[in-house]
């Protein structure tokens, strides 16, 4: 417990650009919660764009809309 997982389309990220991105999450994530870095977990899955709609915009953001605290502006 907490686990995050952050979707997005494919772009190459370096590592360092990946390092930096799952440190700010991890500090979040326990700033919130107030539980130790150690039990965060984070996944980072691309989906391709053809694939969102189906993938992620309908069974995460339309049919999910109740559990979502920022909605996407399009």
């Amino acid at each position: 417990m907490p686990h995050v997982n952050i979707k997005y389309f494919p772009v190459p990220l370096s590592g360092e650009q990946e390092s930096a991105l799952v440190a700010t999450v991890t500090e979040a994530v326990q700033n919130a919660f107030g539980c130790d870095g150690g039990i965060v977990s984070i996944a980072l899955e691309p989906v391709p764009a053809e694939e969102w709609d189906l993938r992620v915009y309908q069974p995460e953001i339309v049919e999910r809309a109740h559990l979502l605290r920022k909605t996407p502006n399009y």
